[in-house]
């Protein structure tokens, strides 16, 4: 074959490739690549980023290899020629050992569809005028701590400190709905543009994400979405468990935070699950989540939340008297969420009505607002739920049997009520067996333990969680 051929080889490849793959992904992926030249059995294809690069490298070499074979011969060689933008360094080539592909990256910038820009929302100001979306009253000043979420806390003002400097990078905070993640993680992007105005901070929802990285598709403006994300110094992803299923998103975060972490820049996601629980994650994206610090933020216990009680009331400026406060603390649980409403309720119907806040009005309103709503859980569901599950008598779980499956299912009732409720793991011990403390500390650690490695059993559990959710 000869050189001034390689438009004609190309079109040839592009008619086998467009049988093999959807019509969608074959305008978005294979339309972009320009056939540069062919010489010395090595084909030259344009391509418009290092993203788009690595997306067909990631998901489609095969078939490009098996295409250039057919068309022009076993042993074709490939190189890439990338297009770089202005903030990218000029003459390296890459080559990528073991393949028969190589990288080259061109000395100009250039600039594919006439130099079309980016949405407002992705053009890279200054860092002082780059607005990071954080909630200014969500700081570490007026986030309570207490034994539930005091290792995040300490993590979090660490990163704040040093961000990208610690070993928490990235810093993956979990933990249910209400307990505090979204708060913790704008205290730390607030602190963070207080010590170092020249960071560019951003937080970002999942959701809002993926919004933007679908309309950046429809507009053929990802490269601009990608480089906008590409260059932020911290970037804060809310509610990360939204990419779930959701394979290109991820694809596309994927890159962004290999860049981000390879380049020095510190990374901080939340969720209301742990990692090894995000079904419908890629197993890559997984990986990552892990190679920093995940920290766990519990369901506030009852002294943490009376002082976020006092605190809230403190704030706004109310006065509650104290057997209230510890009303309200011993039956809303749930969240610090559902703490904050309530104030606010009481604050309301005692200014409306003009009733003095006291323990009658405090149970009327715990009780329309969250007692129908919800029912807590009590050990006698989890043993009840956790003995059907297993199909086993009630009476199984208290005995000394040392079977198998008791001993499973007796561990499995101590480390769901150590879930969901705030009994001590002495009083767990005793109502469960009528065991000691240590037992049950045992039994929470290797049920944990189990989760990780064997997702059946893990599946189990999510199995028992559904049913006694649905009991409240």
């Amino acid at each position: 074959m000869i050189e001034s051929n390689h438009v004609s080889l190309w079109n040839r490849c592009l008619d086998i490739i467009r049988d093999n793959v959807p019509e969608s992904t074959y305008k978005t992926w294979f339309v972009p690549i320009v056939p540069m030249k062919y010489e010395d059995n090595t084909f030259v294809i344009q391509v418009p980023s290092q993203f788009f690069y690595e997306f067909l490298e990631d998901k489609f070499v095969d078939l490009l290899r098996r295409t250039l074979y057919k068309v022009i011969g076993n042993g074709t060689k490939l190189m890439y020629n990338i297009m770089v933008d202005r903030t990218s360094t000029p003459n390296q080539t890459v080559n990528l050992e073991g393949s028969n592909r190589s990288m080259a990256v061109p000395q100009h910038t250039v600039i594919r569809n006439g130099g079309n820009k980016a949405p407002s929302i992705l053009h890279a100001p200054a860092p002082q005028d780059l607005d990071p979306h954080l909630n200014p009253s969500y700081n570490f000043e007026n986030f309570i701590e207490g034994y539930s979420n005091k290792l995040s806390r300490s993590v979090a003002e660490a990163v704040a400190q040093k961000p990208a400097g610690t070993a928490f990078n990235p810093l993956f905070l979990h933990g249910a709905s209400g307990v505090g993640k979204t708060h913790l993680a704008n205290a730390v992007g607030t602190r963070i543009k207080e010590l170092y105005s020249d960071k560019r901070v951003l937080y970002v929802s999942a959701h809002l994400f993926q919004v933007q990285y679908t309309d950046s598709v429809r507009n053929n403006t990802t490269n601009d979405f990608i480089n906008f994300y590409q260059s932020i110094d911290v970037l804060i992803i809310d509610d990360i468990q939204e990419f779930v299923g959701v394979t290109r998103t991820q694809n596309t975060f994927f890159h962004i935070f290999n860049h981000l972490h390879q380049n020095g820049k510190q990374l901080i996601l939340t969720c209301d699950r742990a990692p090894m629980l995000l079904q419908g994650m890629e197993e890559r994206l997984l990986t990552r989540f892990k190679w920093g610090m995940v920290a766990e933020l519990e369901k506030p216990n009852i002294e943490l939340r009376k002082n976020i009680l006092r605190s809230k009331i403190h704030r706004d400026g109310l006065n509650f008297p104290e057997e209230v406060i510890e009303y309200i603390a011993e039956n809303v649980n749930d969240s610090v969420r559902d703490l904050e409403g309530i104030v606010i309720a009481m604050m309301a119907r005692s200014t409306i009505f003009n009733k003095e806040i006291d323990i009658e009005l405090a149970k009327r309103i715990v009780h329309g607002t969250v007692r129908n709503e919800t029912r807590t859980i009590n050990v006698e569901d989890i043993i009840g739920t956790v003995c059907k599950f297993f199909g086993l008598e009630l009476s199984a779980i208290h005995t000394k049997s040392r079977k198998k499956e008791v001993v499973q299912a007796r561990q499995v009732a101590m480390y769901l009520t150590k879930q969901f409720t705030d009994l001590s793991t002495s009083k767990i011990g005793k109502l469960i067996g009528g065991k000691d403390h240590a037992t049950v500390l045992h039994a929470v650690k290797t049920v944990k333990g189990q989760c990780e490695v064997d997702k059946g059993f893990r599946s189990d559990i999510e199995s028992i969680e559904t049913s006694l959710k649905q009991k409240k």
